[in-house]
């Protein structure tokens, strides 16, 4: 103890300096949004980096996993487009719209808080942008929210702010996506009405109605349901299809038309 203090007292004049240095610092970064945005700006860079080097040791561990997975994802497509004569059809046939999809990684995935996040190996220089929505082929996965150079951060289907359009695959009845922070692999399906035909093991998609998942992408099953309070609306919890706790590799959704369809619905109000 008594070394420690004297190094403390040999070195107090570069330890205050430090310390000052430190202060001034944080002055600056706070009060000017301009050094903010740039602090923050290299921040996320750095721990994207952190991110991506521990990523690719786990990558590594996995490998076999993750072929095994492309070898069935490609088992898929290839019983889609044996079945469809004209193959410049296959995109209408999947999805109503135009839309462009774009490989990533995850390098950190959070499954475990109430409000979880996604971080992928790829941002602007790779073409992605805020709002593009990401998926697996096993399902969905979330929706980018935070965008630098090099990555970008994604709202987990598992976070208290995440509020999806879904549906029943058998009809149109449709309601919103949450999650109740309880289980990682089960979220919610709410404000579907009574008069829907619900069956456990019924398949849950996306509805289409909005302009960043296209339609019937697969969700998951329904494990069970009930009604609310005013026994007008199911709440259903579905079992998803995707693994959110092993999520490696994803693909990342442009809406080609997004912009011209927003704009004209701004037109509209």
């Amino acid at each position: 103890m008594q070394q420690i203090f004297n190094f403390l007292i040999r070195n107090k004049n570069s330890i205050l300096f430090l310390i000052l240095l430190a202060v001034s610092f944080f002055l600056t970064i706070q009060n000017h949004s301009f050094h903010k945005s740039k602090f923050i700006s290299s921040a996320n860079s750095v721990t994207g980096g952190v991110y991506a080097w521990a990523n690719n040791i786990d990558t590594y561990l996995h490998l076999d996993e993750y072929n095994q997975r492309l070898l069935e994802e490609n088992n898929k497509l290839r019983n889609i487009i044996s079945n469809i004569h004209d193959s410049i059809s296959v995109e209408k046939q999947l999805f109503e719209g135009d839309y462009l999809f774009r490989t990533a990684r995850v390098i950190n995935n959070n499954f475990a808080k109430t409000d979880n996040y996604l971080t992928l190996n790829r941002g602007k220089n790779s073409g992605i942008q805020q709002e593009y929505g990401v998926i697996t082929s096993q399902g969905i996965v979330g929706i980018v929210d935070r965008v630098n150079d090099g990555y970008s951060r994604v709202i987990s289907i598992l976070n208290s702010r995440s509020r999806l359009n879904a549906q029943l695959n058998k009809t149109n009845h449709f309601g919103s996506l949450i999650w109740n922070g309880k289980d990682p692999n089960v979220v919610q399906l709410i404000d579907v009405p009574r008069q829907a035909p619900l069956k456990k093991g019924d398949t849950i998609i996306t509805g289409g109605r909005s302009l960043i998942f296209p339609k019937g992408l697969p969700i998951g099953r329904i494990q069970d349901f009930s009604l609310d309070q005013t026994q007008s609306y199911y709440t259903i919890n579905v079992k998803l299809f995707n693994d959110m706790t092993n999520i490696g590799y994803v693909y990342v959704i442009e809406n080609v038309n997004k912009d011209e369809v927003k704009a004209l619905q701004e037109n509209e109000q």
